[in-house]
């Protein structure tokens, strides 16, 4: 019985060779595992970047954030704080595995499309960019100051091979996917680089382009070499009341840009804004800003505890106003040192900032303190800046009664105060916390789902305005 069954398998076996080489000599061999991996561009697959008033969605679910301590930020965390997040984070540069990522392709314009043109777009990756310093270190990732590598055309004229970038000094802020998943926060990165691409002003950071590799996500924004604010401040202590007038001025005016377009920025603070080599300030971060209708709130708890509003702590729904607090906080510390509440037990911090009174410094003027107080009111309603007129409200306010917004939007009131700024390369107002750090490669994991950041990728036109 035994030798029959045996001999019975032994003949189905030889039948079966003649199919399974046929199949065999039809196989291909695949690359050599020694060889680089690539990444590739994923806009070719999933299509052009999303044009929706709403963040991409994602199968994760964005939880209610909340930021401890003010190391979220463009340019790193203040010297004063030592960051608390239990967030670990290596070098974001893998040079091996993604210089690869730099393809041209051809994408029809639509109005030249009409007329039978084709415009060639550069597509960019990690290795048209040399690494020079690191600048900055956020939640998510870091900040290199860099320099586009020259192109054959980089006069900016127009034909699609350069785009006239002049010395080509750029921030780099480079996010690693496989954390961004984890953390559940892929909607707020997906909204930021769409935020970013609707944005034009003179006192907002310009995003030039956006990529993807694999296991990274890149945001190449204008190298602002000023230093962030709270670099300024930290250093001379206070501004006067004319210092903090222009500063503030340029920031109402940005802000009320953003609430006309539709978006608050949720993480206004020193930190986030950064000085110009003129010294004109420049929001940025855009991480947690969200697109909000005008009928419409977010219950999401996000933000810097000390400059974070109380509807949001209270999880009472919040929206535009939120930001005219945030802005309230930050005019307090630049004219007293520090921001109006601040205790190191943060549920203690978060009482103080619903139930306490605000303590203005006596020296201050009676319009500075008019100010303050229209700004830091607690219920958001009764806030200056709130209802249809929006930020128009804050500038007619008696404090600004010595500005003139036209000629300030049109960036011809001068600063009094100029960073000492020694050339466009320039990152002395930088911590040299970060200045220092080596750029070590490092290598990411590939997320194993890559649907996440479809339509990422973005390059400006070649009329975008120049910073300089």
């Amino acid at each position: 019985m035994v030798s029959s069954s045996s001999s019975s398998s032994a003949s189905q076996n030889k039948s079966l060779h003649p199919l399974l080489a046929t199949k065999l000599t039809k196989l291909t061999i695949p690359p050599s595992s020694s060889s680089p991996p690539q990444d590739f561009e994923f806009n070719d697959v999933f299509g052009p970047p999303t044009t929706s008033n709403d963040p991409p969605s994602s199968s994760f679910s964005p939880p209610l954030l909340v930021i401890h301590n003010r190391s979220h930020s463009f340019v790193g965390p203040s010297p004063r704080f030592t960051p608390t997040s239990s967030l670990p984070f290596t070098p974001e540069f893998d040079s091996q595995s993604e210089d690869e990522n730099d393809a041209v392709s051809e994408t029809p314009n639509r109005k030249d499309e009409e007329l039978g043109k084709t415009e060639v777009v550069r597509k960019f990756g990690p290795s048209d960019f040399e690494m020079l310093r690191v600048v900055g270190k956020g939640a998510f990732g870091k900040v290199f100051q860099v320099r586009k590598k020259s192109t054959d055309d980089d006069d900016g004229d127009g034909d699609g091979d350069g785009d006239g970038d002049g010395d080509g000094l750029f921030a780099m802020k480079v996010m690693r996917k496989d954390t961004v998943i984890k953390k559940n926060h892929v909607d707020y990165m997906k909204a930021e680089r769409d935020i970013l691409t609707k944005i034009v002003h003179p006192f907002i950071v310009q995003l030039r382009y956006s990529f993807q590799t694999n296991t990274k996500l890149y945001l190449i924004m204008d190298f602002i070499n000023g230093g962030h604010l709270f670099f300024h401040l930290y250093r001379q202590g206070i501004f006067s009341e004319d210092q903090a007038r222009f500063y503030t001025a340029e920031i109402v005016s940005a802000v009320s840009h953003l609430h006309k377009c539709g978006i608050v920025h949720r993480d206004l603070k020193p930190e986030n804004v950064l000085m110009d080599a003129d010294g004109h300030v420049m929001l940025t971060d855009f991480g947690l800003a969200k697109e909000i209708d005008e009928d419409s709130r977010s219950n999401s708890m996000c933000g810097t505890t000390e400059y974070m509003a109380p509807e949001i702590l209270l999880s009472k729904g919040h929206n535009k106003d939120a930001d005219w607090w945030s802005i309230g906080i930050l005019l307090y510390e630049m004219l007293s040192g520090q921001p109006p509440f601040t205790h190191a037990n943060r549920k203690k911090l978060q009482e103080r900032i619903i139930k306490e009174k605000v303590k203005l410094p006596p020296y201050l003027t009676t319009e500075a303190h008019s100010l303050l107080k229209g700004l830091l009111q607690k219920e958001p309603s009764q806030r200056l800046g709130s209802g249809p007129s929006g930020g128009d409200n804050i500038k007619s306010h008696k404090w600004f009664r010595t500005i003139n917004w036209k000629k300030l939007e049109a960036r011809e009131l001068l600063p009094k105060f100029k960073p000492d700024v020694s050339g466009k390369d320039c990152t002395a107002n930088f911590d040299r916390c970060w200045t220092t750090m080596p750029l070590d490669d490092s290598p990411a994991p590939t997320p194993t789902a890559g649907e996440h950041f479809q339509g990422y990728t973005y390059v400006a036109p070649n009329t975008w305005p120049s910073s300089t």
